[in-house]
């Protein structure tokens, strides 16, 4: 019988993931198996391949290889540790793989509870958003043992196009923050250039063309400018339609200032970033993509005439 992948929580970043996972199945001489509150994510799911399950339980059942994916560190915790969670439900020797973005300590916590229960552990978040999900040309951040990650790695590679062993338990979670830290910094830093390019009377498209090949070039700012028409891709041609929300980022920004503290950095430009975001989601626009910390910056406002 085929070993089986357990796969829990397919929301907008572990959906398609798992769907990548499955429609691979036959190829990597696995069956993949969901899990859930949400119908049409499993819908979805089934549609790529996956089996569903109705339970925790059952999700987990005989599977020797269960990765997660959910919202917190304490979603994480409860998920795990919780009376009836999948340390109690799961079979011993089992490889956990937790695709969550939360805090360092939350992750050395559950690996080290992991081992102690008799199971292997990675924390092994994401970056690309829900675009790169899809794609499966994610970025996959490994904490955790090398040969752990070595014995997933292919089924890693169905789902992503880079996959970084960054250290022990936790450096996966570590490198994640840091890096979306800056990406978090990089989005404001745009939004300001543009903001104040419209307003001295500068085309956005020309200032695109100088920034998106000169020493102000960034990821964001070269594939997601804030104003539309000038790449085809980017959120601003749809509203802000979100590949990675503005609530998501400020999250991340907050486990940077968190992690900052742990180890006593300053941060003060992370903080200020974590800060205009804070702004940004409490005025309305936390469903909206990062770069549509633009429109708060910007005010809203058309540029002079």
């Amino acid at each position: 019988m085929s070993e089986v992948s357990a796969f829990i929580g397919i929301g907008r970043m572990g959906g398609p993931m798992a769907r990548n996972l499955a429609r691979n199945a036959n190829t990597l001489g696995r069956r993949v198996r969901v899990y859930d509150k949400s119908a049409s994510a499993i819908t979805a799911c089934k549609d790529a391949g996956a089996d569903v399950a109705d339970s925790l339980s059952e999700v987990v059942d005989g599977a020797d290889v269960i990765f997660s994916m959910v919202p917190a560190g304490p979603d994480v915790r409860s998920l795990y540790m919780d009376e009836g969670g999948i340390f109690d439900t799961a079979p011993k020797g089992a490889l956990l793989i937790d695709c969550s973005t939360i805090d360092v300590a939350t992750a050395q916590e559950v690996a080290k509870a992991a081992r102690e229960r008799g199971f292997r552990m990675l924390d092994a978040p994401v970056s690309g958003g829900v675009a790169g999900a899809e794609a499966a040309t994610i970025t996959f951040m490994v904490g955790g043992e090398a040969s752990d990650l070595e014995e997933v790695r292919p089924q890693l590679e169905k789902m992503g196009a880079k996959i970084v062993h960054c250290g022990p338990s936790g450096m996966g979670e570590a490198a994640k923050i840091c890096n979306n830290m800056i990406t978090g910094i990089s989005a404001v830093a745009v939004a300001e250039s543009y903001a104040i390019g419209q307003r001295l009377g500068l085309d956005p498209k020309i200032l695109y063309d100088v920034v998106s090949t000169s020493s102000g070039q960034t990821n964001i700012g070269t594939r997601n400018p804030p104003i539309a028409g000038i790449v085809e891709t980017a959120s601003a041609n749809r509203d802000f339609e979100p590949g990675f929300t503005i609530a998501l980022m400020l999250k991340d920004l907050r486990l940077s200032q968190a992690a900052a503290k742990q180890v006593d950095q300053a941060s003060p430009v992370g903080a200020a970033a974590a800060e205009i975001f804070a702004l940004a989601a409490n005025s309305g626009l936390a469903h909206l993509d990062t770069a549509g910390v633009f429109k708060l910056i910007a005010g809203n406002q058309p540029p002079p005439k």
